[in-house]
């Protein structure tokens, strides 16, 4: 884990704006830092690293790192590093090295560009070739390392975080208020259904994508991996199986590191999963770190100390607040994220990173991608109703749908067996209430939801929409900028290529069973996680009320919201003010407020 950045094209950067990148991307990688500029007849190619070291702490694992006819830079872990090692060790290949960097090279070296297939892990690069004198950029799969892009007319610049490219290039980029406003409006879950950022000129490279740019900094870009459902034939009892040694060999390979790990345990069956599959499976040394929250609608301690207690993992647990330094805090995120922090959960998850990180950890291990693998989210029970609405079995899942989870749904549309039947276009609970949000602004902001069509199951499209654009996409990023403000690494086991394609061949009718969503996983983690968690019913999920933060009756924190602000060039303050009088709100409006303080603190913060 570390940051990158870098040009390409007819210019170069010169050396203070170099040095201003490597300053800004120290706390990515505070271990060892390094640059190139190579100098070509036709062009320019200029290589930046700042190391966090993991695997193979030595300096010869340094970036930029040199083997033969290329030179690269590279943020993320090839997990399988040691397997495909040993496979080109037979092939003929030499190393110097024991790190998964010389590894992903002599994987380029032996397959070329087809290498990234090869490859289980997270990442994104930048490979030099002297031989063709061109440069390769590559994202994960997923997305979980990020690549930021602004080009010129004269070249390429990337890097790992906006303030990187900004370094770089020596400029400063104009907000892109279209994009606040999608976000303020519309919510988190449309960040990322367009290429648009938080800044004009600024794209991301997309997830599962190589692109080949040249001295003139032209680039040619494609998909290496394409997500699909293609569901198979198999029992229920092979699709435990299956997934049980999946997940298993995937926490594996993400305990691989050579620096202390630890484990974000909330009161669900994802996190804890994991920590039980390090603990018992691989007699793993779990230290976990948990948020605690005084509202009941967010508590998991209960759960949270089952898992701790049939483990015997260490446990640090961080109690949630009202207070001023909250304000303080979530100004520095917005500040370091160049962007409004997304949801209340990612303000949260940034009291985790910083105490795993004074607790001398370098690695962190979420449970994030399980919902979308597995259903997790009670709307998956109507999609899963719909998708069923023909099956023999139809009228028992409808019983057990209204025996178990239906006591537990708050939101009204998800009450409603066939919500899907009439109309399975039905989305407009994702952008809640956004059509009251909208009237704030004094000059209207309308975006039509649209969704990509990943298969002809309703409740599989939808999953992968959560997955690629609406949820997890968001949560990647906001964890990557959380761990890596504490210089700590986040890993993703649910986010592996052989389990999401497994996840994803079995028959929809078997993901939800005797009332359980995630009933697969449940099953699969029979044995290994406590009963009291496994067989919980009700979700909280990872989250906070924005009354943990905010305190609406102290007239301090109401005024924050209503100074003088930038963002009242777009928003009508007097409407603003009407909202905040009217003392309890919705779990939506809370989700606006969030958004609104966030958009407000970022449009502040740009304007000086």
């Amino acid at each position: 884990m570390c940051g990158i950045a870098g040009y390409i094209g007819q210019q170069s950067p010169n050396e203070q704006c170099i040095s201003a990148a490597l300053t800004s991307m120290f706390h990515r990688g505070p271990d060892a830092n390094g640059h190139c500029v190579l100098e070509k007849d036709n062009g320019n190619v200029c290589l930046l690293h700042s190391r966090l070291s993991i695997i193979d702490l030595d300096e010869r694992s340094n970036q930029p790192f040199e083997k033969g006819p290329i030179h690269l830079v590279f943020n993320g872990e090839i997990y399988n590093y040691v397997e495909l090692r040993q496979q080109l060790i037979s092939l003929g290949h030499s190393f110097q090295t024991d790190s998964d960097t010389e590894v992903l090279v002599a994987s380029y070296l032996e397959w070329g560009a087809n290498c990234t297939d090869k490859f289980e892990g997270m990442w994104s690069f930048a490979l030099f070739d002297h031989r063709s004198e061109t440069l390769m950029l590559s994202r994960d799969r997923f997305a979980e390392k990020p690549f930021y892009l602004h080009q010129t007319d004269n070249g390429l610049y990337f890097s790992s975080e906006v303030k990187a490219l900004k370094a770089l290039a020596g400029k400063r980029f104009n907000v892109n208020t279209d994009h606040v406003l999608r976000f303020v409006v519309n919510g988190h879950k449309s960040l990322y259904k367009t290429d648009q950022t938080f800044f004009e000129g600024v794209e991301e490279l997309p997830f599962a994508t190589n692109a080949f740019v040249n001295l003139q900094g032209k680039r040619k870009e494609g998909k290496y991996w394409t997500p699909s459902h293609q569901p198979k034939q198999m029992s229920m009892e092979e699709a435990i199986e299956g997934t049980r040694e999946r997940l298993i060999e995937s926490v594996k390979l993400r305990l691989r590191s050579d620096v202390p790990l630890a484990f974000c345990l909330s009161g669900g069956v994802d996190s804890a999963s994991l920590v039980s599959i390090a603990a018992k499976e691989f007699n793993a040394t779990a230290h976990t770190f948990s948020i605690i929250d005084s509202d009941h609608r967010y508590d998991e301690y209960d759960n949270i100390q089952a898992t701790i207690k049939d483990t015997g993992c260490e446990s640090t647990k961080i109690i949630l607040e009202p207070g001023e330094e909250n304000i303080t805090r979530l100004e520095s995120l917005v500040d370091y994220h160049d962007a409004p922090v997304a949801t209340i959960s990612y303000f949260v998850h940034s009291f985790l990173s910083e105490r795993i990180a004074e607790n001398g950890f370098k690695i962190s291990i979420s449970g994030t991608a399980a919902d979308e693998l597995f259903t997790g989210y009670y709307d998956h029970y109507n999609l899963h109703l719909y998708e069923m609405r023909n099956h023999p079995s139809f009228a028992r899942f409808k019983k057990e749908w209204e025996t178990y989870p239906l006591q537990f749904v708050r939101h009204p549309d998800f009450r409603k067996f066939d919500l899907y039947f009439d109309d399975p276009a039905k989305r407009d609970h994702i952008y809640l209430n956004n059509t009251e949000f909208r009237s704030m602004l004094k000059k209207d902001f309308h975006e039509p939801f649209s969704e990509t069509n990943y298969a002809d199951d309703l409740l599989r499209s939808r999953m992968m929409n959560e997955l690629f654009h609406e949820v997890v996409r968001v949560i990647l990023h906001e964890d990557d900028l959380n761990s890596m403000k504490y210089s700590l690494e986040n890993r993703s086991p649910f986010l592996d290529r052989n389990l999401f394609e497994w996840a994803y061949s079995i028959p929809s009718e078997l993901l939800i069973n005797e009332g359980y969503n995630k009933y697969i996983l449940r099953q699969s983690m029979k044995g290994i996680l406590n009963d009291k968690v496994r067989l919980s019913r009700e979700k909280k999920g990872f989250n906070a009320s924005i009354n943990s933060i905010f305190d609406f009756n102290n007239p301090k924190h109401r005024s924050y919201f209503l100074d003088d602000s930038p963002i009242f060039d777009y928003f009508d303050k007097s409407k603003m003010e009407g909202m905040l009088n009217k003392g309890e709100y919705p779990n939506s409006y809370k989700k606006f407020l969030f958004s609104f303080i966030n958009a407000k603190l970022f449009l502040e913060q740009q304007s000086n």
